[in-house]
C-alpha cells in the first residue's frame, strides 16, 4: 500500500510554546492561547536586556 500523508492547520504560542489544533475551521486566530491564556500567544516576548551602570 501507498503512504497517505495528512496536513493538519494548527497554531503554536510564542509566550509558552503551546501547539494546538482549533475546534472550529473558521480562518479566524484565536483570541488567547489554551494553555497560559495569553492574548499575545502570536507575539514573541521581548528579551530584557541588561544595562550596564557607569
Amino acid at each position: 500500500m501507498g503512504e497517505v500523508k495528512i496536513v493538519v492547520d494548527g497554531y503554536k504560542c510564542e509566550r509558552c510554546k503551546h501547539e494546538w489544533i482549533p475546534r472550529s475551521r473558521k480562518k479566524l486566530n484565536p483570541i488567547i492561547c489554551p494553555s497560559c491564556k495569553s492574548p499575545y500567544w502570536n507575539i514573541p516576548k521581548k528579551k530584557k536586556s541588561k544595562t550596564v551602570n557607569g
